[in-house]
């Protein structure tokens, strides 16, 4: 069986080479990487030669999306489901490529748990997070992706358990990875909904539409913000901002630096840019 594995994962050569997005992954490591990973696991390397189109989409898409396979670096891992073999990639794997590709400086996802001592700061600051790391520091009560923008500004996304659960009821993989990696997918998906408010980039479009379709991610209803929607976003924003005794003009001042780009009007938001900033005024309030 060893002997047919290397000669599936060597027929990829050509497809790989075609396909690399990033020139720092390397067909003669990677595919080293995916003999490895097929060697250790019996039953990963079942399921390739029973399904070898599945795996060789998988080595493809390690090279399409641009992320390794190295084992230590713990970004991405070929994985069995659903009769077939999958690219799964971690949170640290996405935040990973949004940093390569440019469209953050750094980033990091933390779970919050109940002893924990949690303050958000503030729209342009990173949050304040202290917990004792070698203490029963009690349940999940949520998450937050914090990323530092290439203009040094300071992005944070936060989820409550609530909204968390509700993307893991609602998600195609609800029986699958769910069950047995519930903390790695609860920080994907925060890094997941985290990565609407950043810089777009293809390779980071390419790997969570790969995730929520190809690996069965994606919510049932295909609707991945999965918390109520403000109905109108734009009269909460401005409601909020006139209670603090700021202006319109200071308002749309305000965005302008914080997204980094001009905003003079509501039209040159996006819908989703505007979900974040109400939710946050509203969470300060």
């Amino acid at each position: 069986m060893s002997n047919d594995i290397v000669t599936l994962v060597q027929k990829q050569k050509d497809f790989f080479c075609h396909a690399v997005a990033d020139n720092a992954v390397a067909w003669e490591k990677e595919s080293q990487f995916a003999i490895q990973a097929f060697q250790k696991n019996e039953f990963l390397s079942k399921t390739a030669l029973n399904n070898p189109t599945s795996a060789q989409n998988a080595i493809i898409n390690v090279a399409a999306i641009g992320i390794t396979l190295n084992p230590a670096s713990k970004l991405a891992y070929l994985v069995p489901r659903d009769g077939g073999v999958c690219l799964d990639i971690s949170y640290m794997g996405l935040l990973h490529i949004a940093q390569q590709s440019g469209s953050i400086m750094w980033g990091q996802c933390k779970l919050v748990h109940e002893s924990d001592q949690y303050q958000n700061m503030g729209l342009d600051k990173a949050p304040d997070h202290k917990y004792n790391s070698f203490s029963d520091r009690g349940d999940v009560i949520g998450g937050y992706c914090t990323v530092k923008t290439v203009d040094g500004d300071y992005l944070t996304e936060e989820m409550s358990l609530a909204e968390i659960k509700k993307v893991e009821s609602t998600s195609k993989s609800k029986n699958g990875p769910w069950k047995t990696f519930w903390e790695e997918m609860a920080r994907k998906t925060v890094v997941k909904r985290a990565s609407k408010y950043w810089p777009k980039v293809d390779r980071l479009d390419r790997a969570i539409h790969y995730l929520n379709e190809d690996t069965g991610e994606g919510l049932v209803n295909n609707d991945e913000r999965s918390v109520e929607l403000i109905v109108d976003a734009e009269s909460l924003i401005i409601n909020i901002m006139k209670s603090k005794g700021k202006t319109e003009e200071q308002l749309f001042e305000w965005l302008s630096s914080s997204f980094k780009r001009n905003i003079n009007s509501f039209d040159d938001m996006t819908d989703d840019e505007k979900q974040f900033i109400a939710r946050k005024l509203e969470a300060k309030a």
